[in-house]
């Protein structure tokens, strides 16, 4: 049984249909059609360049349907059989190397001297079936190198392992979203019970990676593939891993997204360069200043990184020392710890809980200025005169001791009962002076009321409630004016010794009815639309909020990874003279300490509205909350809640015939999900200005 040349009538020949080769009978060729009769006893047309390059036998004289069908699986079978019997990747090891490409004939006459058409055939579909390590280019099959052969291994391999996850993971998510759409919460577990552990895996890896980055490149295709079927939802992913339970109920996807370890964990690989900083700072430490420096914190706070004093001076002037925590004095810049620590930019202050920038041990212990402990120090020191104008400033490295941590609410009634400490009250005195003085030059200060956001049963049964955060506006001014002065003296130095920076600014000149304070929701609205941006950037150039020539963030070093790096500036200048980095390569550094001081900043602003809006989910049905109108032009009305701090937008019917700004409304909330973001106004009623508010809204329990 010869090969042919010609697919002539009674001519047996292959071609491919499903990816398997199948026999024929030629029945007529005409100008390169075929009729061809198959072994499923049907006639087919098709062209003659389908046919398969081993042709043959050719069969003489008529045959009825029955003997072609006989003829035909005759065939079939020898060379299904002759087929298994050949071990192609031994071929291949033969070829390799040898040969770049060869036919079908020529391979099986590796196996046999004399190989008729089926043992051509058998080995021709055994080839065919061998893609990772031949390519058939007909009438040819192209022997792979092992490089390429590796390669399509590995392919091969994770395409096997896409399927067996596609193939489970399909109906697994069917069942995982009706679950959460008819509201079963429970259904996760018992479902994911009976998937194969490796598919399991391979399924809440996707999933993780999915919410972390939508566009994940890798997963593109699979995750394309799982969810066919299913709703268009932005946070599918999320509420499949949610209801599976591979995520907590209220998870923080804001973490994933930005690459953020909330836990306290993440540091484990450091420990023996956080030992070093230990035996470092021990090496270097001396006595302290004696100087009875105080911190103002939150009673939480544990990441102390600053503490003042103040004295008089003869002639009524004032002396004050501003210790801020210098983690820089022995810092590592470029070891793997501050690698990390540059990745996480910033703490994290949650409702759920805090996430330090720095290794607890080093950020609450070793560096954190707690009362009692000798900690390293840049220390800053002014003179004022008498009107609050400095007259002398002087910075230095040294040690300090912290006489005490006390909060604000202590320091707020020590002041208001009038026997709060000399250096406290003359701290508020010289406060309000600074304060004061900004004002003049132009600064922009925005005053409202704090929202405390109260988690309990977290994560399990999150129950949320809100409260207006307590107000110590002597105690928090005294702080923040403090801060203020710091940065800016800290610019102000670096300027003059012409040293680099990671300077924020907003070089813009205001109008003047954006200056000044602003506490009333339209006022605080109409001023921040004419804020612009501020910027970071290694050339000084003015804050305009803040009224300052130059403003370098430097007072909060345990928890900003910039003030950390300004701060190693001003320690370098005060060491050799010369700043640590130059403006090229401060520069350089910019690009990827933004992206992620944007990626963690996202976190901080956009988890605690999503409890907001879960506890305005859990409430609205129950009160009605008041809102502000702050902007009235264009389709939609702009409302402030004020005791919630977040926004809305209303139609203008639902608000009624007549809108101005500064107007009170008791708003019907409806529509929540925290999840998308989405809030709507249902309903509204005007509050008439003389109307008490304790008169108009029913508090569901949180004030």
């Amino acid at each position: 049984m010869a090969l042919e040349r010609y697919a002539g009538p009674g001519c047996l020949v292959e071609f491919m249909q499903g990816n398997q080769s199948q026999v024929a009978w030629v029945l007529e060729e005409s100008s390169g059609r075929l009729r061809v009769y198959t072994l499923t006893h049907r006639e087919e047309k098709m062209a003659a360049s389908r046919v398969l390059p081993w042709m043959g036998p050719l069969y003489d004289g008529p045959r009825d349907r029955s003997q072609i069908s006989e003829i035909l699986s005759t065939h079939q079978a020898r060379r299904e059989a002759g087929a298994k019997a050949i071990a192609p990747l031994e071929l291949w090891e033969l070829a390799q190397g040898e040969v770049r490409e060869e036919s079908a004939q020529w391979f099986a006459g590796l196996v046999g001297e004399t190989p008729d058409v089926d043992a051509v055939a058998a080995m021709g579909r055994a080839l065919l079936g061998c893609k990772t390590h031949f390519k058939f280019h007909p009438p040819k099959f192209e022997v792979y190198s092992a490089e390429v052969v590796e390669r399509r291994l590995t392919e091969s391999a994770a395409a096997e392992e896409r399927e067996k996850v596609v193939v489970a993971g399909q109906t697994f998510f069917k069942e995982l979203w009706q679950g959460w759409a008819a509201g079963d919460r429970k259904r996760g577990a018992s479902l994911a019970a009976k998937l194969d552990p490796e598919a399991a895996a391979k399924l809440a890896g996707l999933l993780r990676r999915v919410i972390a980055d939508a566009d994940d490149p890798e997963m593109a295709t699979l995750w394309a593939m799982l969810r066919k079927g299913l709703p268009e939802h932005p946070f599918l992913p999320l509420i499949l891993a949610s209801q599976w339970g591979i995520v907590s109920p209220h998870h923080n996807f804001h973490l994933d997204q930005a690459d953020y370890d909330a836990g306290n964990d993440w540091h484990k690989p450091f420990a023996a360069e956080i030992e070093a900083r230990r035996a470092g700072l021990a090496a270097l430490a001396r006595e302290p200043e004696p100087i009875p420096f105080v911190s103002i914190d939150s009673p939480t706070t544990r990441d102390i990184d600053d503490a003042f004093y103040a004295e008089t001076l003869p002639g009524g002037g004032v002396r004050l020392y501003l210790a801020l925590a210098d983690p820089a004095l022995d810092w590592d810049f470029g070891g793997p710890l501050d690698t990390a620590v540059a990745h996480r930019a910033s703490s994290l202050y949650l409702p759920e809980g805090v996430s330090h920038m720095l290794p607890e041990s080093l950020g609450t212990d070793l560096y954190s200025l707690r009362a009692g402990e000798v900690r390293p120090s840049l220390l800053m020191e002014w003179d004022f005169a008498a009107d609050g104008e400095i007259v002398g400033f002087a910075m230095r490295k040294t040690f300090v001791r912290v006489a005490e941590n006390t909060c604000y609410s202590v320091v707020e009634a020590a002041l208001e009962r009038g026997d709060a400490a000399p250096h406290l009250v003359l701290g508020w005195k010289l406060a309000v002076l600074l304060r004061d003085k900004r004002l003049e030059r132009g600064a922009v200060i925005i005053e409202r009321p704090e929202p405390e956001i109260i988690l309990a049963g977290y994560p399990d049964d999150a129950q949320v409630t809100m409260a207006v955060c307590p107000s110590y506006p002597k105690a928090q001014l005294l702080v923040s004016e403090f801060m203020i002065l710091g940065n800016t003296a800290a610019a102000e130095y670096a300027v003059s010794h012409g040293a680099a920076m990671l300077f924020r600014t907003q070089d813009a000149r205001l109008p003047p009815e954006v200056r000044g304070v602003h506490s009333d929701p339209p006022a605080i609205q109409r001023a921040v639309r004419e804020l612009p941006p501020t910027l970071t950037e290694p050339d000084p150039r003015p804050h305009a909020t803040l009224a300052a020539p130059a403003y370098a963030p430097v007072t909060s070093p345990l928890r900003r990874y910039a003030d950390l790096i300004n701060l190693a500036q001003l320690e370098s200048l005060l060491r050799t003279g010369a700043p640590r980095w130059s403006r090229g390569e401060l520069e350089a550094r910019m690009p990827a300490l933004s992206s992620r001081i944007e990626a963690v900043g996202r976190v901080q602003r956009f988890r605690p509205r999503y409890w907001k809006l879960l506890f305005l989910q859990r409430t609205c049905k129950e009160r009605t909350f008041e809102g502000v109108v702050v902007d009235c032009g264009g389709p939609f009305v702009s409302l402030s809640l004020p005791d919630i701090q977040i926004y809305v937008r209303a139609t203008k019917d639902t608000l009624g015939d007549t809108i101005y700004t500064g107007q009170r409304y008791a708003l019907r909330l409806g529509r929540i999900d925290p999840l998308t973001n989405e809030l709507r106004v249902f309903g509204a009623e005007e509050i008439p200005a003389s109307l008490p508010d304790e008169q108009l809204f029913m508090d569901a329990g949180a004030s």
